[in-house]
């Protein structure tokens, strides 16, 4: 499993340093204008009072912009789970699919490898390089967050990014399993990234429609933390997430033996 996985993050640099440094840069970009913005407080208080609840919503319900959770809550995390999630779901449908479409499975398989190594060796790669990207994300948050008001330590920005992970890693499995048992990858990818949209737009939804509460809780966004991990990890929100990875890639195992 240890030659799968050296090939597998080998293959996989070139997506790291794109997603990584993009994000780590956007991250930087997003951590530098807190001090611009909160010249102007009264301004953009008005604005996000002049917003319809609807709008709020999608930006995930902020009622403070200007608290550490609430800023980078709308201007990061909000969204990031559909950003990032585009990749998850993309990298995890191909990990067994991609080949089969290319005709190399087969050989593959033909060497003296399990199908379990194989598949164990290329699922532990997409978490490491999901784990790396998001470290490049860090870095650009710790270089710029200290000479700035934002006010938070490097150690706690790396809290909020723990709990995407754990949802990309349950996402990038679902589009694995969805790989097994749908005739192509780019129907497993649609497929798992039309419940991605689904999953986001229920969740957002529940802060104006509290009657959606349960079913978001059902969701796997429904136990995302974003930037209100920034106070602590819910280590029960994040069992659940990798909990549901962990299901999935059972599953999905289970399929790809047999």
């Amino acid at each position: 499993m240890g030659t799968i996985l050296r090939d597998a993050l080998s293959r996989a640099r070139g997506q790291i340093l794109g997603w990584g440094l993009s994000l780590g840069m956007l991250a930087a970009l997003t951590v530098a204008f807190f001090d611009t913005l909160l010249a102007q407080r009264e301004g953009y208080e008005a604005l996000v009072r002049s917003m319809p609840p609807e709008v709020l919503a999608f930006l995930g319900g902020v009622t403070d912009m200007f608290s550490p959770v609430g800023y980078l809550g709308l201007y990061f995390y909000s969204y990031m789970p559909v950003v990032a999630g585009i990749y998850a779901v993309l990298a995890g449908s191909g990990l067994v699919a991609a080949d089969e479409e290319a005709g190399t499975l087969d050989l593959l398989l033909a060497q003296p490898i399990r199908r379990a190594a194989l598949l164990g060796g290329r699922v532990l790669a997409l978490a490491l390089t999901l784990a790396a990207i998001l470290a490049l994300t860090w870095v650009g948050f710790a270089l710029s967050a200290p000479p700035t008001g934002l006010g938070v330590g490097v150690g706690a920005l790396a809290l909020p990014l723990v709990s995407l992970w754990a949802l990309l890693v349950a996402y990038g499995l679902l589009a694995l399993l969805l790989s097994q048992v749908l005739p192509s990858r780019s129907a497993a990818a649609s497929t798992a990234g039309l419940v991605l949209v689904l999953d986001y737009f229920l969740v957002s939804w529940r802060t104006i429609r509290p009657e959606l509460a349960p079913l978001a809780r059902a969701l796997p966004q429904g136990h995302y933390q974003g930037a209100e991990a920034l106070g602590g990890l819910d280590f029960g929100a994040l069992s659940v997430l990798l909990g549901a990875g962990a299901v999935c890639g059972l599953l999905a195992l289970w399929r790809f033996q047999r």
